[in-house]
C-alpha cells in the first residue's frame, strides 16, 4: 500500500518441447511481467523468433477480422475458456471466419443500402413538401433543351437583389411559396443564359431542390410514390435486421470462442517470439510479485520437469533502477485517488507510493475551500451516482465517482465546522470558524496548513532519498535535508522577527539559513563531490557562481510561492461564502417578497455552485497536490507493471 509491490527478476531455461505449455503456466497466471530476452538468440536461432513474430501478427490480423464481424452483430467478447490454450492453427481457422463474415457482410450490405435509399427519398419528400399544393409536373423540369429551369428556396430578403441582377437578360421567376423569411421560387430562361443564371441564383442564395427521374407528376402524387417506396424498404430493413438478429443467435458463441482461441494465440506466438533461442532450450526472462512467486513456480514445474528457474529478489533499498516494473495495488477507495498519482505519474520502485497520501490530502484541501453541507452532500450524492455507473451517458466518468463523493464528504464535515449550509450561515451553528466573518484568521490557517504540508513533502523526499541510498539527493538537493534546513530556518527567522517571546534567538535562525542556502547553492558542486563526479562543475569559475546564486534566488522565491499558495484554500473558503451572498442578493432584487422568483433564483445560484466551483475548486486542488506537495519528493518515471495475460490487468 506504501511501496510498490517488491519484484523478484526471473530467468527461465525451457526444454523446446515443453514451450508451449510453459508459455500457457505464464499467460494464465497472469503475474509475469515479461522482458525481451531474445537478443541472447545466436544469428541462426534469432530467424525463429522472427517466425514467432510473424505468426502473432497473422493472429492480430485474425482477431481484428473476427472483432469486425463480432461489431457487426453487435456480440460481445465473452469470457475467456477454462481449458488449457493451444495454438490455433490459422488454416483451419480462417475459411470459417471469412465464411462467417461474407454472411454477415451480405446481410450488413442490403441492411446499409435500403436505409441509405429511405434516407434519400425522405430528403426528396422534406424538399418537396413546402411546394406539395402546388399543381405542376415537376418532369417538365428536369434537362430541357431550350430552356433552363431552377427550383429552389433562398432568402426572401434576396428575391429583389436576383431580379435586379437579371435585368438585362431575359427570364422569368415565379414565387411559388413564400413565408416570413425564406421563399421557394422557379427561375427559368433561355439556355443561351444558363451561365448568368446560376451564377445570378448562386449570389442570392437560391439553394436548388435535387430533382432526379423519380420527380415525375406533381409534387403531391411524387411524395405518395416516395411514401409507398419508403413503406416497402422499411419492411426490407426490418427483414434485415431480423436476419442479423438470426445471424448473432447462430454466430455468438462460436465468435465468442474464436475470439478468445485467436487471441490467446496470438499473445503466445508474441510473447514466444521476444523468447531468448538456443539449441535446444528457450531463455525466459521477467518479472514477478515476490508474493506470487511460490505460486508460479510451482505451476510452471507441472508444466515441466526439466524447467530450470532462477530467481533474483530486489529490494528496494539501495535501489535506482527504472528497468524494474512497478506493480500499485491499492484496494478499495484508494484505486480511484491512484488514478491521480499516474495521471501524474508512476512512482520508481525505490519510491512511496503516495496514493494513501493524495486519498487524505486531496478531498481535505477540497473540503476546507468548498465548505458547506448541503452543497457537500450534493456533491457526495453527484460522485456515488457516477461510482454506481447506473447512468450511460455518464459511464466514462465513473472512475472519479469515489474521488468525487470523498471531496463531497469533505465539504460537508467541512461545512459544519463552518456553520454553512446552502450558504446560510445562520442556520447553522459554525463548530469552529466562519471564513466570511474571519478572513485573516482563516487566510493565516491556510498557510500555516501549507507550511506543515510542504514540510512533510521534504521529509518524505528525505525518506526516498535514504531508501535509495542516495546520500547526495538526501543531504544536498534542495527537497532534501539542506533544503528543508534552509526552509525551517527563514521561518524561524521570520516567527522569532516576529514574535518578542521567541525562545530561540534569531541569530541561531541566521547561522541555519546560511549553512542551508550555501549548501543549496553549491548543491550539484557537492553532490558531484560524493558521487565522485568529474568535473565538480561546467564552465569557469564566474559563471558557476553566478549560476549557483541564480538558483539559490530561484529556490528562495520558490519557497515563498508555495507557502504563500496555500493561501488559496483560505481565499476560496471566504469566496464560497461570498459567491452565496452574492446569490441570496440577487434572489432579493428578483422575489422580494420571497415568491418563486427568489426560490429559483437560489435554486440555479445553488446549482452554478455545485457545478462551476465545484471544479474550480478541484483544479485548485489538483494544482496544490501536482506543484507544490509532489514537486517536493516524487521523481517518478517508474515502468508500469503489464503482466503477461490475454485479460486487462485493470492497474493502468
Amino acid at each position: 500500500m506504501f511501496f510498490p509491490q517488491e519484484m523478484t527478476e526471473l530467468e527461465i531455461i525451457v526444454p523446446e518441447k515443453d514451450l508451449l505449455p510453459v508459455t500457457n503456466v505464464l499467460a494464465r497466471q497472469g503475474v509475469f511481467h515479461q522482458v525481451d530476452s531474445s537478443y541472447l538468440s545466436s544469428h541462426a536461432e534469432g530467424k525463429v523468433g522472427e517466425s514467432w513474430k510473424e505468426r502473432a501478427s497473422a493472429y492480430a490480423a485474425l482477431e481484428r477480422q473476427i472483432m469486425v464481424t463480432m461489431q457487426a452483430l453487435a456480440v460481445e467478447d465473452g469470457n475467456p475458456p477454462s481449458d488449457q490454450a493451444t495454438l490455433i492453427k490459422l488454416e483451419a481457422v480462417r475459411p470459417l471466419v471469412e465464411q462467417i463474415e461474407q454472411d454477415v457482410k451480405n446481410t450488413n450490405d442490403v441492411l446499409t443500402s435500403s436505409t441509405k435509399k429511405m434516407e434519400e427519398l425522405q430528403n426528396h419528400i422534406r424538399q418537396l413538401l413546402p411546394i406539395a399544393d402546388i399543381d405542376i409536373d415537376i418532369s417538365l423540369l428536369q434537362n430541357p433543351r431550350y430552356v433552363f429551369s431552377m427550383l429552389g428556396i433562398m432568402p426572401a430578403a434576396n428575391l429583389d437583389r436576383l431580379e435586379t441582377s437579371l435585368s438585362r437578360i431575359p427570364y422569368v421567376l415565379l414565387p411559388l411559396q413564400k413565408d416570413r423569411e425564406n421563399v421557394i421560387v422557379w427561375l427559368t430562361g433561355s439556355q443561351r443564359n444558363a451561365d448568368i443564371l446560376e451564377r445570378a441564383a448562386r449570389s442570392a442564395y437560391l439553394n436548388p431542390f435535387e430533382l432526379t427521374d423519380i420527380h415525375k407528376g406533381t409534387p403531391s402524387e411524387i411524395i405518395k410514390t416516395l411514401n409507398r417506396n419508403i413503406e416497402d424498404l422499411e419492411k426490407n430493413i426490418e427483414t434485415q435486421k431480423a436476419r442479423i438478429g438470426q445471424l448473432h443467435a447462430t454466430y455468438e458463441h462460436q465468435l465468442q470462442t474464436l475470439l478468445w482461441r485467436v487471441r490467446t494465440s496470438r499473445l503466445l506466438a508474441d510473447a514466444m517470439g521476444h523468447y531468448g533461442k538456443l539449441q535446444y532450450t528457450y531463455v525466459v526472462v521477467g518479472w514477478v510479485p515476490s508474493s506470487k512467486l511460490e505460486t508460479l513456480a510451482q505451476e510452471l514445474k507441472k508444466a515441466s520437469a526439466n524447467i530450470l528457474i532462477d530467481s533474483n529478489p530486489f529490494r528496494r533499498l539501495g535501489m535506482q533502477n527504472q528497468h524494474i516494473p512497478v506493480s500499485l495495488q491499492n484496494p478499495g477507495i484508494l484505486g480511484a485517488f491512484q488514478g491521480l498519482v499516474t495521471t501524474y505519474g508512476r512512482p520508481r520502485y525505490e519510491e512511496l507510493d503516495p496514493t494513501i497520501l493524495m486519498a487524505i490530502t486531496f478531498p481535505l484541501l477540497f473540503g476546507a475551500m468548498f465548505g458547506d453541507v448541503g452543497h457537500g452532500l450534493v456533491l457526495a450524492l453527484f460522485g456515488l451516482l457516477l461510482a454506481s455507473r447506473k447512468v450511460p451517458a455518464l459511464r466514462s466518468m465513473s472512475g472519479l465517482g469515489i474521488v468525487v463523493a470523498a471531496c463531497g464528504f469533505s465539504a460537508t464535515l467541512f461545512g459544519f465546522l463552518y456553520g454553512s449550509i446552502f450558504g446560510y450561515e445562520d442556520v447553522l451553528k459554525a463548530i469552529w470558524i466562519q471564513p466570511i466573518h474571519h478572513i485573516i484568521q482563516i487566510l493565516a490557517i491556510a498557510i500555516g496548513g501549507g507550511i506543515v504540508l510542504l514540510s512533510f513533502g521534504f521529509l518524505i523526499n528525505i525518506y526516498n532519498a535514504w531508501r535509495a541510498r542516495d546520500w547526495a539527493r538526501l543531504f544536498f538537493d534542495p527537497n532534501g535535508v539542506a533544503g528543508l534546513t534552509l526552509y525551517w530556518s527563514l521561518l524561524g527567522f521570520a516567527a522569532a522577527s516576529f514574535i518578542q517571546s521567541f525562545p530561540v534567538p534569531k541569530l541561531v535562525f541566521m547561522i541555519l539559513a546560511i549553512i542551508g542556502g550555501l549548501a543549496v547553492m553549491f548543491s550539484e558542486l557537492l553532490k558531484h563531490l560524493v558521487e565522485g563526479h568529474r568535473p565538480l562543475f561546467e564552465g569557469g569559475v564566474g559563471m558557476f557562481l553566478f549560476q549557483s546564486a541564480v538558483e539559490l534566488f530561484e529556490k528562495l522565491i520558490s519557497f515563498l510561492s508555495n507557502s504563500l499558495s496555500y493561501v488559496r484554500v483560505g481565499a476560496f473558503a471566504v469566496a464560497h461564502a461570498g459567491l452565496s451572498s452574492a446569490f441570496f442578493i440577487l434572489a432579493a432584487l428578483v422575489g422580494p417578497d420571497k415568491g418563486m422568483g427568489y426560490w429559483v433564483t437560489l435554486v440555479i445560484g445553488n446549482i452554478f455552485i455545485v457545478g462551476f466551483e465545484g471544479l474550480i475548486v478541484g483544479i485548485q486542488t489538483m494544482r496544490l497536490e501536482y506543484y507544490e506537495f509532489f514537486s517536493k519528493f516524487f521523481i517518478g518515471g517508474g515502468m508500469p507493471y503489464a503482466p503477461l495475460t490475454p485479460l486487462p490487468t485493470g492497474e493502468e
